[in-house]
């Protein structure tokens, strides 16, 4: 007799062996191998980072084509790739986990098509994107063979078309050379594990094999290089929690999309009390401080929220939320550089600007700035172009903006900083230590009038005397004289005053440019 045809639930029990074989269960040896080196599991990732029992997957059941010799026999759970959506905080999220333990994370025709179809999902429903990354980018089994690999990869057009359009997270979990470093550039926020995790255009065997170069892979793009030093991570963490730490915080300012306003949250009285800005702030140009303490005793407690904070810190970009309210600020920090715009402030600064605009996050500007970089140094780091890169996208500018300035004001690096009337900040403000003229007042005393001082009986009193002279004409009440700026506040009112401000903006100016197809960025 022919075998009985199969019931429904052999066939719905079949299927569940099939997904259960997939599973982290399932593959004790490779999982005691994760634990041994000190690191979760794809799965475990996604459950780290999700709101409990949230996660909805799909393409559990895919598996590894075998189309040539060399994946004719591959076995690859999941082709490698753990996809689908959950929820963050209650919020969805469409989120893809690289599984290291298949072939080292390397993405083969399956997993990279449930790699794209993550991403247009994201489009789609207009949610955030995370992406936890650890492996090699596409699979050599795969790749080697132009049937599959000639029409290219449809993933970065995705990427692109995405940005601006819902926040992108990328954790950087282990190596990450190659394709994941790419996701990474294209990411608003990338986070990466110091000492456990490393980003490149290639990793070292590929590196040795192509130029020669021995290298190991936390030297070729480890934290220190690619957070520290290039700023291409946005933060440096110590253990994968903290990596979900940052991107749930990450996404708690930004809406799921740009059509939609930011998330607010309850309000929180500030760390530090009003009455101390009056210290906080030396009057004295000379004297440096932490602008973070000023940022702390302006915005609800707790609420700072760093990129790139080991990067370029002469510029602090900062998530922060204003009675419950977030927004984003820019402040030039004193402690270091002076709070000269250097280039990497600019690109960093520029960057940031470009993020609270694209998810509608009201831009704050905090000044304290003696100008540009300049010199033989400066010109050799493509100054004048990373300048203009701050510069355009200041120019670009949707959401309410205000400049606020603290002390220094000085040259072009006050207009970059949105100061006065340079980008049509809908609020110009200044603290009554405010100083704001072209250049610094002793470099120009030096340059118009060391004539005059040099040839005075007594060369340095006359130039002491051009310098205070000078001096009494840039402060914070003639600025408001001239209605340069809009007013002068005390410090102690700086929360309210902002606060008010805010309350009478809509959440976008109107583009008042010419139509145009797009802008060209100088970088």
């Amino acid at each position: 007799m022919p075998d009985s045809p199969a019931s429904s639930r052999d066939l719905a029990a079949a299927i569940a062996a099939r997904k259960a074989a997939t599973l982290d269960a399932a593959r004790p040896e490779a999982m005691a191998k994760r634990e041994r080196d000190g690191k979760l599991s794809a799965r475990a990732r996604i459950d780290a980072l999700l709101d409990p029992e949230s996660f909805l997957e799909i393409g559990g059941l895919a598996g590894p084509h075998r189309d040539n010799p060399w994946n004719a026999n591959l076995e690859a759970p999941a082709d490698g790739i753990v996809a689908g959506s959950g929820m963050v905080d209650g919020r969805p999220v469409a989120v893809v986990a690289h599984d290291f333990t298949v072939h080292g994370g390397s993405v083969g025709v399956a997993g990279s098509a449930k790699n794209n179809r993550s991403i247009e999902r994201a489009t789609e429903t207009g949610v955030p994107l995370v992406m936890l990354v650890e492996g090699g980018g596409h699979r050599i089994q795969d790749g080697q063979n132009s049937r599959h690999f000639a029409a290219g990869s449809r993933v970065f057009h995705l990427l692109g078309m995405n940005s601006g359009w819902t926040p992108m997270a990328v954790a950087v979990l282990g190596a990450g050379f190659a394709g994941p470093s790419n996701y990474a550039s294209l990411a608003d926020f990338v986070v990466m594990l110091r000492g456990g995790a490393q980003m490149g255009m290639a990793g070292p065997a590929l590196v040795k094999a192509g130029v020669g170069e021995d290298i190991d892979k936390e030297a070729l793009g480890g934290a220190m290089l690619q957070a520290d030093r290039n700023g291409i991570a946005d933060l440096a963490v110590e253990t994968e929690a903290e990596a979900m730490d940052a991107i749930r915080r990450f996404l708690s300012y930004l809406p799921s999309n740009s059509n939609e306003l930011p998330p607010l949250a309850e309000p929180e009285e500030p760390e530090i009390s009003a009455d101390a800005l009056l210290d906080l702030v030396p009057a004295d140009q000379r004297q440096t401080y932490d602008v973070r303490k000023v940022i702390d005793a302006v915005f609800d407690g707790g609420s700072r929220f760093e990129l790139k904070p080991t990067y370029a810190r002469n510029i602090i970009t900062a998530f922060a939320r204003l009675y419950g309210c977030p927004v984003a600020v820019l402040a030039n920090n004193p402690r270091y550089l002076g709070g000269m715009l250097d280039a990497k402030a600019c690109e960093k600064a520029a960057r940031f600007v470009a993020l609270a605009d694209a998810f509608g996050l009201p831009l704050i500007t905090m000044i304290d700035v003696p100008g540009f970089a300049i010199g033989s140094a400066a010109e050799a780091s493509g100054m004048a172009r990373r300048s203009g890169r701050l510069l355009f996208e200041m120019a670009h500018v949707t959401v309410p903006c205000i400049s606020l300035v603290l002390r220094k004001g000085y040259g072009a690096g006050y207009i970059a900083m949105g100061g006065g009337r340079s980008f049509d900040a809908d609020y110009a403000f200044a603290w009554p230590t405010a100083e704001i003229c072209a250049m610094s007042v002793e470099g120009a005393i030096d340059v118009a009038f060391r004539r005059d001082y040099e040839r005075a009986p007594d060369p340095v009193a006359r130039r002491q005397e051009l310098i205070d002279e000078t001096r009494a004409r840039i402060g914070a009440a003639q600025a408001a004289e001239g209605f340069g700026i809009d007013d002068v506040i005390d410090p102690r009112d700086t929360r309210q005053t902002l606060a008010k401000a805010l309350s009478t903006l809509p959440p976008r100016r109107a583009f008042k440019g010419p139509p145009k197809r797009r802008s060209i960025s100088p970088i």
